[in-house]
Order: structure tokens, then sequence, then C-alpha cells
């Protein structure tokens, strides 16, 4: 087989079989396909597409490529989510201590922030002494014991995605759905799961911007679900604002507490009780949305949601005292507060910009490269819809410099627009697909 003959079947239109699309991944794998063949290869799938049928063997493919997490041993249905990126994105923290209070298993490897995209991994190495990194042999025995473990990705799962990925952010092919669907689900089958509950972004501050896009790329990840046997439901969710208050790592973490306790409302619990409700559909301990979301709040009520992220944390080294001392957690000495410039309602947001806000701050990272500021970031003050006077706070803004809050400033200001009119409601759940 050349690899040759594959870039051109598929730069002419043609449909890759198993074998071929095997062969290519192999390559990619061991190297044995050169970076530019592999590029050529990308650019060709990204004009000419794959149908469900090659994005699922593709995908199986990549899955694979490495070690796979075999979670068999834990018992009951192990249920897994993911989210598409956004800003304020705080779900996990929230859900999964929430899910697994329930008593539903819950093995989640997270990645890290890049952008405005705010990653799971760094608002937890927020937390004093959290440790991330857990062997397959740890994650095993913790879930059995508590239900629960959050964890950075074994160095050995779904290599090929990984070169895969790297070369195509840098070759512009970064944004066709077989590849988005097929670099998600493989690492969401390669880590084992049962079933797999997505939350797919849309909106300003997602990277599908508008909800036809953001249903196609949650249908092809539905369909590769369906043909290796694994249940999937995507909720399709609004990133036209930013989904919590807080943004920011140690910020989230605070705002996931405070939610956890039953002090705070809101979009995000709102979405992490939809995801939650449907993360125990899919464990067969739900009957349905309504009966989700109550068991969840009960556990919020009673307290067993806080308590599980407690054990969470004990369990990974990191420091309990947190839950009622938050200034254990890093807060970047800095402040600047964002006031309002007219009265009106507050009609709109640009929820990437305010995304960039918090790059400025240091609460992010331009590249993988680039370290973080735990204690930086944004808190909101405002919703869409809500009334403001001029000289209202709208936002504060957190940084190690002074001159990154006013710079972070300056973004916000653009981003938020207050108008006379009253803006129409916003929604949050678009669209569920199974």
């Amino acid at each position: 087989m050349n690899i040759v003959d594959l870039i051109i079947k598929k730069r002419d239109g043609g449909k890759l079989t198993k074998e071929e699309i095997d062969f290519f991944v192999n390559g990619v794998t061991d190297s044995s396909i050169p970076d530019y063949q592999v590029s050529a290869m990308l650019m060709a799938i990204y004009f000419q597409n794959l149908d469900n049928e090659e994005t699922s063997e593709l995908t199986l493919a990549m899955a694979h490529s490495g070690s796979t997490f075999d979670l068999s041993s834990i018992e009951g249905i192990k249920v897994d989510k993911h989210s598409t990126g956004g800003v304020a994105d705080t779900t996990t923290l929230i859900l999964a201590p929430l899910v697994a209070s329930c008593g539903v298993p819950v093995v989640k490897m997270s990645g890290r922030g890049l952008g405005f995209s705010g990653g799971t991994l760094d608002k937890l190495e927020s937390i004093p002494g959290f440790r991330i990194d857990v062997s397959e042999e740890q994650a095993l025995e913790y879930a059995k014991t508590s239900n629960i473990v959050l964890m950075s990705q074994t160095d050995n799962l779904t290599p090929a995605d990984k070169k895969l990925y790297a070369l195509r952010d840098v070759t512009g092919t970064v944004e066709n759905i077989p590849l988005i669907s097929g670099s998600i689900m493989s690492k969401k089958i390669a880590a084992g799961a049962d079933a797999i509950v997505l939350d797919v972004k849309c909106g300003s501050g997602a990277f599908m911007k508008d909800y036809d896009s953001a249903v196609a790329l949650a249908k092809t990840m539905a369909d590769i679900g369906k043909s290796v046997g694994r249940e999937v439901t995507a909720v399709i969710s609004g990133m036209d604002q930013p989904l919590g208050m807080n943004i920011g790592n140690s910020l989230e973490v605070i705002e996931a507490m405070e939610i956890l306790k039953g002090n705070v409302g809101g979009d995000l619990l709102e979405v992490a009780l939809t995801l939650g409700a449907y993360m125990l559909i899919s464990a067969k301990t739900a009957d349905s949305v309504e009966d989700g979301k109550a068991k969840l709040m009960e556990n919020i009520k009673n307290g067993k949601g806080i308590a599980k992220f407690r054990e969470l944390l004990i369990q990974q080294g990191g420091n309990p005292d947190i839950i009622d001392d938050y200034s254990l957690l890093p807060l970047s000495p800095e402040k600047e507060v964002v006031c309002a410039e007219e009265d009106g309602y507050v009609y709109s947001m640009n929820t990437a910009e305010i995304g960039r806000a918090s790059l400025e701050t240091g609460a992010g990272r331009a590249s993988k490269a680039d370290s973080i500021d735990f204690g930086a970031g944004i808190i909101m003050k405002v919703r869409i819809g809500d009334t403001v006077k001029k000289g209202d706070a709208i936002a504060e803004v957190y940084s190690a410099a002074k001159e990154k809050c006013l710079s972070a400033a300056n973004y916000l200001k653009g981003a938020v627009s207050i108008k006379e009119e009253k803006p129409e409601d916003v929604r949050l759940i678009l669209d569920i697909i199974k």
C-alpha cells in the first residue's frame, strides 16, 4: 500500500477503506509516514470530507493506536462527559462530584486549556497539592472506593490523535467536522466509558458559532458512538455569554464549590444539572431528565455533593480546607473594576472577546508552552438582560500586574454591549441529540 496513492484517492473524492485508514493511522503513529505526507492527507480530507463509515473507522483506528483504559473491573455503567469548550465552563467540577454522589462511577481524563477555552486540569492544579497525574491502577482503585477520579490523560492514550491534532493546528485543517469528531471520540472510546454525554457549545464564545454547525458536529459524534456500541447523548448549549460568573482557574473552583454548597444558581448550575441528568439516565439510575435533576439537586441540598468533592480532594492530595476557607486558593493582587458607561440593558456579549480578556490577565495560555497565573481572571457582575446604571460594576479583573488588568478591562469594555432596548431572552439548552 502506498500513501501517495491514498492521498490522490482522497484528493479526487474517493472513499478510503478500513485497511487504507488503518495503514494511514499506523504510519502516523510509528512516524513511517512523514509529516508532509500526513499534512497532504489532512488537507485532502479537509476539502473532500469523510463519510460516516470513514469517520468511524478513523476514530476507531486512532482510539486503538495506543493503550486503552479498561474499566470493566468497576461495577456499574461508567459514564464520561466532554465539552467542546467555552468561557467559564466549570461544569466538570460540579457534575462529576454530584453524579458520583448518586453512585455512578465517573472516571474522567481531562485536558488543559488553550486560547479562551479553560482546561479542567488547570483549574484542578490551582488547588494546593492536588495531583492530576494518576496511574491507571490508582484510578481504578479510587473509582472503586469513591466513584470519582479526575486525572490527566495517560501518555500512551491515542498517540495518533496527538500527532494529527498538532499537524492540523499548523496546517489550517482544524475546522473539519469528521476530524474534530474523530479526535474527540477517539479519546472518549480509549478512556473506556460505556456511555458518553457531550456538551456541544454554540455561540460567540464557542468553536461552533452557529446552531447548524453545532448540530452537525453533535450528530457526527453520536453516529460514531452508535457505530462502536457506545450510547452517546449530545446537549447543544448556548455560549453567547460566559456560562458562569467566574472566569479563571481558582475563581472557577470557588464558583463550583459555591454551587455544590447550594449558595449559587444560574446558567452554570442549569447546564451541569442537564448534563448530569443525562449521565444518570445513561447509567440507568434516573428515569427522566426531571428525575435526574431532582436527584442531583437533592444531593446539593443534603450536602452529599460537596462531601464528594471533599473526598476527591483528600483522595488526590488537594487541601480540603479550601472548601471552608477560599483564601487558601491563589488570587492575583491587582484589581480593576470595569463599569458601565451608560444606562440601559446589557444587550449582548462577545464571549470570545471576554475570553480574550481573561487571556490578558494571565488566566489562560495562547500556546501550549505558556505558563498560567492560577489566581488571575475575571468576575462578571452582569448577565444579558440585566439593567445597569452608568458607573455600575459590570466586571472585576484580577491579575499579577496593573497593566494586564487595564488591558483586560479594555477588551471587556468592547465586549459588553449596553442598549436602551431590552434584548430577547437567551436560550441556554438549544437541542438534545441522541
